[in-house]
């Protein structure tokens, strides 16, 4: 499948797009929940102090949303960094073993083989 100017898809890229879309707007339409459920607890407020506070109570939802975001995906990054780093240390302590258990191996069979000829 292509685009229209007839480059390939990145379906992964694609797909990370749509879910970012989907993300954002259902914290928008959570936000939006809240916040009529936090002005509909104050009922002195007036209809247009009643949109303004929900105005601002959605922004406010949806920049706290994205901060905790941002902090997982942080989070995220030092973690893979971390097992990363550790699997590398790991995958060289056992080429290590491997080469020194081979080694020995060796010079097991040379120690044989020069004292029984």
């Amino acid at each position: 499948m292509t685009t229209m100017d007839d480059r390939p898809l990145e379906t992964h890229a694609l797909i990370n797009e749509l879910e970012g879309h989907l993300l954002i707007e259902a914290a928008r339409t959570e936000g939006r929940a809240e916040a009529a459920r936090f002005t509909g607890s104050l009922a002195w407020l007036t209809d247009t102090q009643q949109e303004e506070v929900e105005a601002r109570y959605q922004e406010n939802y949806l920049a706290l949303t994205r901060c905790s975001w941002q902090r997982t995906a942080q989070r995220g990054r030092e973690l893979r960094a971390e097992y990363e780093e550790r699997y590398r240390t790991l995958r060289r302590r056992l080429c290590a073993g491997f080469l020194l258990g081979a080694a020995l191996v060796l010079a097991a069979v040379v120690v044989m083989t020069v004292s029984n000829g």
